[in-house]
C-alpha cells in the first residue's frame, strides 16, 4: 500500500505538470505582421483604428492575437525586405493599413499569405487585385478612392479664395498616385483660371518640409493642399505650425489634420482605413479567404471646417462654406 506522503508527492507532482500539459495543447496565438510606410508616432491614429477594427471581430492584441510592426517603410528596398520578413516568420496575415506600396511589396513576395490593404487609391488599376467584386487571389482591403476626390478638394479652395489662382501640392515624389494627383490638381485649377505652378517635394528629413515652405512664401502661392501621403503623417505638427506661421490656407485629406489645426479637410472618416483594415484581417483569421472578400468602398465623405484657424491665419470663410460643413471647429 503506498504511503501517505508518498501519495501526496506523487499527486502534487502530477498537479505541477498539468499547466504545462494544457500550454501544450493550446494552440499557438495567431501572428499578424503590419507594413507602415510612416512612423510609429505618425500611424498611431491608424493603428488605434485597426485595433478597434480587429476587436469588432474577437481579436485582441496580447490576449488572442500577436501583432508584428514594421515602421518606416518609405523606400522600396525597405517594404521588400519587411515583407520577407513577415514571410519568412509565416505570419497569418499580412496587414498594410494606408500602406498600398506595402501591400504590393508582399504580394510579389507571396501568393499564399492573406494580405489586407487599406488605401485611396484604385486597387484594380495598381495591380493589387483583379476586380472590387471579385479580388481573386491572396489579396483584399478596402479603398476610399481617394485620388477621385482631388477636383472636390481644390474645387472647396477656389469656394473659399475665389480669387487665388497659384496653387502647391505637398507630397513626396514617390508618393504612389502622384502623376495622377498632380493631373487631377492641374486640371482642377485650370477650370477656375488658376494654376499649380509648383511641386513641394517633402520625402526626406524635415529641412525638406522647410525648403518647400520657403519655395511656397518665396514664389507666394495663395495656398496648398496636402493628399493622403502617408509619409507626412509624422510631419503633420511640422507642417501645420508652417502653414499657421506664413498665414498660408490650406487643404487636407483627412479629419486629423483640420483637429489639430488645418483650415480644412475632405476625404472619407480617417478611422475607417485602418478600421476596415482591422476588420478583414479578423475575418480571415477565422477563416475566410481573401478571394472571396470584395474590395470595401467608401461610401461617406466628410468636410471639415476649423474655423479657429480660420481667424487666426485672417481667412474668411463665407457662409455657403459653412453651412455644408460636417463640421465647424470653433
Amino acid at each position: 500500500m503506498m504511503k501517505r506522503r508518498e501519495f501526496i508527492m506523487l499527486l502534487g507532482g502530477a498537479a505541477a505538470s498539468w499547466p504545462l500539459t494544457a500550454r501544450a495543447q493550446q494552440p499557438a496565438m495567431p501572428v499578424v505582421g503590419l507594413l507602415h510606410a510612416g512612423t510609429q508616432e505618425g500611424g498611431a491614429g491608424v493603428l488605434a483604428a485597426f485595433r478597434k477594427g480587429l476587436s469588432e471581430t474577437g481579436f485582441v492584441e496580447g490576449r488572442n492575437l500577436v501583432i508584428e510592426f514594421r515602421w518606416g517603410l518609405g523606400s522600396p528596398d525597405r517594404r521588400s525586405e519587411a515583407a520577407a520578413d513577415l514571410i519568412r516568420r509565416k505570419v497569418d496575415v499580412i496587414a498594410a493599413p494606408t500602406c498600398s506600396t506595402c501591400a504590393l511589396a508582399a504580394k510579389a513576395l507571396t501568393t499564399t499569405i492573406p494580405i489586407v490593404f487599406s488605401s485611396s487609391v484604385d486597387p484594380v488599376r495598381l495591380g493589387l487585385v483583379g476586380a472590387l467584386n471579385q479580388p481573386g487571389g491572396n489579396v483584399t482591403g478596402y479603398t476610399d478612392m481617394g485620388g477621385e476626390i482631388v477636383p472636390k478638394q481644390f474645387g472647396l479652395l477656389h469656394e473659399l479664395l475665389p480669387r487665388a489662382t497659384r496653387f502647391g501640392v505637398l507630397m513626396g515624389p514617390s508618393y504612389v498616385w502622384f502623376d495622377r494627383v498632380i493631373t487631377d490638381a492641374k486640371s482642377a485649377v485650370a477650370s477656375f483660371g488658376g494654376q499649380v505652378d509648383t511641386l513641394l517635394h517633402a520625402h526626406g528629413p524635415e529641412r525638406d518640409i522647410d525648403a518647400a515652405f520657403a519655395e511656397l512664401v518665396q514664389k507666394r502661392l495663395d495656398a496648398f493642399f496636402v493628399p493622403d501621403d502617408a509619409r507626412l503623417f509624422g510631419r503633420r505638427a511640422q507642417i501645420l505650425t508652417l502653414a499657421s506661421r506664413h498665414a498660408i490656407p490650406a487643404m487636407y485629406f483627412s479629419r486629423d489634420w483640420a483637429a489639430a489645426g488645418g483650415l480644412m479637410s475632405y476625404g472619407p472618416p480617417a478611422i475607417e482605413q485602418g478600421r476596415q483594415a482591422g476588420i478583414y484581417t479578423g475575418r480571415i483569421l477565422k477563416g475566410e479567404k481573401p478571394s472571396n472578400l470584395p474590395v470595401v468602398q467608401a461610401t461617406r465623405f466628410e468636410f471639415i471646417i476649423n474655423l479657429a484657424t480660420a481667424r487666426a491665419i485672417g481667412v474668411e470663410v463665407p457662409p455657403t462654406l459653412l453651412s455644408i460643413a460636417d463640421e465647424v471647429i470653433e
